[in-house]
């Protein structure tokens, strides 16, 4: 499918950005950085703006969900947007029951385990995601040349909470699914892909110029059960946006035994969690792909010259890999100094020592 004339990429708005030339595979003068939830708690406009609002009912309200898009591009000056959202967004608009509960996560009233509970689920309607396109036609107003980046929760991931019904250390429900009834496993999780596939391609057509697909749980998974249960969804999402010209970055955290199989999901990009040297992560892909990562979270809130140091060996060891992008491990945690995190921006830039 091919993008609107207006889309940044097509524009030319966003094609020659550092980012996206470093996910093309192609170095820059500036080394490109963002950070994954850099919208979010550290910035006290995002307190004050979220203020008395439910975490879903922020995403859902369009002016809402791009300013706080924009606010950690405006503040910090990293090179890319993330669009603020949830990956639990899409299953509310398809009509399931779900809120973020503070201090526990999404939980599901009704959370899917059997056929007849599948079968009561409806498909995501284009017509739904309206909060969402609007949101990210505000953001692509005021962004410019920064481009934004589109996301989605990987199947794995998704069908965890949808079944588990809230997060769960040991995803007890869902193992006993997987084993005792594969089929059903699978064609849960073939909703769900169907769903978050939905999902990202309404904000790359409305104007995303990347996507990123979380796997956040994937980690929780043997290599064997990962390549089983998980990878063939990740797949479909993937295949299913290839008509896409946009790249695809794929994320999950204690993932490094599995790089490979989930690069070969479809993936054009990998992001590297904090556990694995990106130069090690590189040596396992083979060279094939740009990375993204991985500066270890941990480290924001100790001294800037020892943070200064790790950010430093982080870059040197992404100059092995064909591109990198420089990001976290994870997502900012909410207690970090924002101060921080401009500074190290800056440095990372070379504005600043």
């Amino acid at each position: 499918m091919s993008l609107p004339l207006t889309h940044p990429l097509i524009s030319g708005l966003t094609a020659d950005s550092h980012v996206i030339k470093a996910y093309q595979g192609i170095r820059t003068s500036r080394k490109p950085v963002w950070m994954m939830r850099q919208a979010g708690r550290s910035l006290p406009e995002y307190r004050s703006l979220r203020a008395g609002i439910p975490m879903l009912e922020a995403c859902l309200r369009p002016e809402i969900a791009a300013e706080i898009t924009l606010q950690p591009v405006r503040r910090h000056k990293v090179d890319a947007a993330i669009f603020f959202s949830d990956i639990v967004i899409p299953l509310r608009l398809a009509g399931i029951d779900v809120d973020i509960v503070s201090g526990i996560g999404p939980v599901l009233e009704r959370p899917v385990r059997t056929q007849q509970d599948l079968d009561n689920l409806r498909q995501l309607d284009i017509d739904a995601l309206v909060p969402i396109t609007e949101a990210i036609q505000i953001v692509i107003a005021e962004l410019g040349s920064t481009p934004l980046i589109g996301f989605g929760g990987a199947p794995f991931t998704l069908a965890s909470y949808l079944i588990e019904g809230a997060p769960s250390k040991d995803l007890p429900i869902t193992r006993a699914l997987m084993k005792n009834d594969p089929q059903l496993w699978h064609d849960i999780l073939s909703w769900v892909s169907r769903t978050t596939s939905t999902f990202i391609r309404a904000q790359v057509m409305a104007g995303a110029s990347a996507l990123q697909l979380f796997d956040s749980w994937a980690g929780k998974l043997s290599l064997d059960e990962y390549v089983v249960f998980a990878a063939p969804h990740s797949k479909s999402v993937m295949d299913s946006l290839s008509d896409l010209p946009v790249a695809r970055v794929h994320f999950g955290t204690k993932t490094g035994s599995m790089l490979t199989q989930m690069r070969d999901v479809g993936a054009s990009v990998m992001g590297i969690d904090s556990e694995t040297p990106l130069d090690v992560a590189n040596e396992i892909l083979g060279g094939t792909v740009p990375l993204q990562g991985n500066i270890n979270p941990e480290k924001l809130s100790g001294s800037w010259d020892e943070l200064k140091l790790h950010v430093t060996d982080v870059m040197e060891r992404g100059s092995l890999a064909p591109a990198h992008v420089i990001n976290l491990g994870h997502g900012v945690p909410p207690d970090t100094d924002p101060e921080i995190l401009t500074r190290m921006v800056a440095f990372i830039h070379g504005d600043g020592a």
